[in-house]
């Protein structure tokens, strides 16, 4: 596997973000940073969609924090912006 792709583009590398949490070959921290991209992927995908430049899939994003809470990462306060994209 190709980590540098992984990290920069999950999708073209996992098939879905339960894939990540399957990965053998990934450590715990890695399987977490590559979520939390793939997270800010798809929440960037939907504030282009409520600005009518695209489509953000919400089951995407529901997967992708269901695989998190599966590795026990909850949501990262501390590096978080007070944006649409996550943060508080």
């Amino acid at each position: 596997m190709d980590l540098d792709r992984a990290m920069f583009n999950p999708a073209s590398v996992f098939a879905s973000p339960g894939a990540v949490c399957d990965a053998q070959d990934l450590s715990h921290a890695q399987k977490v940073e590559i979520l939390r991209r793939w997270e800010y992927d798809a929440r960037e995908l939907q504030v282009a969609a409520e600005e009518n430049m695209g489509e953000g899939s919400e089951e995407l994003l529901d997967e992708i924090l269901a695989a998190l809470h599966q590795l026990g990462a909850g949501i990262d306060l501390d590096n978080s912006p007070p944006t649409k994209q996550g943060g508080f």
